[in-house]
């Protein structure tokens, strides 16, 4: 049997319909076709073979039972009870004064235990009902029981969270309860909710995001597994239809949907695909398996449908695809940013010529990132000869880290070495370098310690926020003008900072660092630095390159957790 496959959710609908009904009209055809060519011999049908049984409980809506008349001797629905495979029991009334039903009185009953713990209610034959089940009564069952004495009608499917107590015990059994009035008597059934087999398939199919579903082509009867309604978040008891498939489609696999459909519908087995619906506006990918059921005709009078939910494993799959792709870009911004740095450290970290030593400095100098990867970071120095004689001294500290940071530190490095230019006193070049920093919208601020060594050997300088600078002089460590520390740059707009002077000695030798040498969690800054001052203080005849050389070495100095860097400059 071949398909014109559609085009559009409505044309596979039809499509699935007008199957449905040619296949109901089929298997009337043969249901009323005559016997072996026989006049007047016809076939019934299901629904004419059930117009012909005897009247039942339903027929009027109250409920009986032919056997409830049966004569002595003749064993009637007592009979019948061994082959129902549920517990199952006949239960006669007891009545009150009032003729209330008090309790029931089992009057017989079969084999099948619902629960380890239950008895067989064939040994319970003449025991009072709540004798014989305590928590009926509590449980609502006996009020329901009751009520099919009372108005006839019948009670199906009822769920009873039945608990008991027995030998000091608790036990608890979901039972189904189904019963109805045969004469003066009711029958009634129940077993478990979910067998244990039940449970483990369900467990299997939360496990493997499976679930199954039959759709019974001449009866329109639809029945679901617990993991299919899960995966459609569709409730057990209301199974979608084909054609409500059909409408949670993803139009993109609308073909290959019909294309499926068309397969199983036609007899081929087994048909294989990948779908996407839409449940509850999100995306769910579905690998479906069908496999038709044919009747005595050879046509397909149902389908069987496996489904296992891809979804996870595709959001899976694709959150490592977006992590690769970041991880990817990140590394590309990463190896960017260190060849920037490396360019701008090779542009701005100075390497000491001769004119320092042609007016009697001898300077060293050790840059150390915080990042192992990074070449350079917010902190800077700065020492050169300037054109009047002076020699320019700084040492800086442009807050956050990466290429952010690298760019203010090479602006306010920069800004500085023009600003010391104009011949200005190091108060004034520290003013304007603020309000240079001030005017970033990024608003970010920064430290810095900026001066001058003169012809006469005076340090004069300004400190914006800055640790102050040690000086070793004849074996001790002196910490210089800390009274005289301005506020960061970039804090307080029109601040006018001070010029501190410090006359230098043949033999001196300043140390200028950065906070990263001093600073430690849970410290306070002044211990870091006199740590530091210690750590000077101990090797007073080492030239400038071996002090700083021994102190990155040490590693209660050197095990810093930010940008680190340090300037010591010996007076000749």
């Amino acid at each position: 049997m071949s398909f014109p496959l559609p085009d559009t959710v409505d044309a596979l609908k039809g499509m699935i319909g007008r199957e449905v009904s040619s296949l109901r009209a089929a298997v009337r055809r043969t249901a009323e076709r005559p016997l072996g060519g026989a006049q007047g011999t016809t076939l019934a049908s299901p629904l004419q073979s059930q117009s012909v049984l005897p009247p039942t409980a339903e027929t009027d809506g109250v409920s009986r039972c032919l056997c409830s008349t049966h004569e002595p001797g003749d064993s009637g629905l007592c009979s019948v009870l061994p082959a129902i495979p549920a517990s199952a029991v006949l239960l006669e009334p007891v009545w009150d004064e009032a003729g209330a039903v008090l309790d029931f009185r089992i009057a017989a009953g079969n084999r099948v235990r619902s629960a380890d713990w239950l008895e067989a209610p064939d040994r319970q034959v003449g025991q009072r009902f709540l004798e014989a089940r305590p928590g009926a009564a509590h449980s609502g069952l006996l009020a329901a029981l009751a009520e099919v004495v009372d108005n006839g009608r019948p009670l199906s499917g009822r769920v009873v969270d039945y608990t008991e107590q027995r030998l000091g015990r608790i036990h608890r059994a979901p039972l189904l309860y189904s019963a109805a009035r045969c004469g003066e008597q009711v029958l009634a059934t129940w077993r478990p909710v979910q067998s244990q087999a039940e449970l483990l398939t369900i467990d299997a199919q939360y496990l493997a995001s499976m679930g199954w579903g039959n759709w019974d082509l001449l009866s329109g009867k639809v029945t679901w597994s617990e993991g299919l309604s899960r995966i459609f978040h569709a409730d057990v008891r209301m199974p979608w239809s084909l054609e409500q498939l059909c409408d949670a489609l993803l139009a993109d696999d609308l073909t290959a949907f019909s294309e499926f459909l068309a397969s199983v519908l036609a007899g081929e087995e087994p048909a294989w695909t990948r779908i996407r619906f839409l449940v509850l506006g999100e995306l769910r990918t579905l690998d479906l398996l069908g496999r038709p059921v044919a009747g005595t005709d050879g046509r397909p009078w149902a389908v069987n449908l496996v489904a296992r939910d891809l979804t996870p494993q595709i959001r899976s799959r694709r959150r490592l695809a977006e992590t690769e792709r970041e991880s990817d870009r990140l590394r590309r911004q990463t190896e960017a940013e260190r060849r920037v740095a490396d360019a701008l450290r090779e542009a701005i970290l100075p390497t000491h010529s001769e004119a320092l030593a042609a007016v009697g400095l001898t300077v060293a100098a050790s840059y150390r990132p915080a990042e192992p990867d990074a070449a350079v970071g917010g902190d800077w120095y700065k020492c050169r000869l300037l054109p009047d004689g002076r020699v320019l001294v700084a040492i800086g500290d442009a807050s956050g880290h990466g290429l952010d940071a690298v760019a203010r530190m090479a602006q306010q490095r920069h800004a500085l070495a023009g600003l010391a230019q104009t011949g200005a006193s190091a108060g004034e070049i520290t003013t304007w370098l603020n309000e240079l920093v001030c005017s970033d919208p990024a608003g970010q601020t920064a430290t810095v310690v900026a001066g001058h060594i003169d012809d006469d050997k005076f340090l004069r300088w300004a400190d914006a926020g800055h640790p102050a600078p040690l000086l070793l002089r004849d074996g001790s460590v002196e910490l210089l003008g800390t009274e005289q520390r301005g506020p960061l740059l970039g804090a307080l707009p029109g601040y006018a900072y001070e010029t501190s002077s410090t006359p230098l000695r043949q033999g001196d030798l300043l140390v200028l660092y950065t906070d990263g040498m001093v600073e430690r969690r849970n410290e306070d800054v002044t211990v870091g630095i006199e740590r530091l001052a210690n750590a000077v203080a101990a090797s007073p005849s080492l030239e400038p390159q071996q002090l700083i050389d021994t102190l990155v070495a040490d590693p209660d100095i050197a095990g810093q957790e930010d940008d680190a860097c340090v300037l010591a400059i010996q007076v000749d």
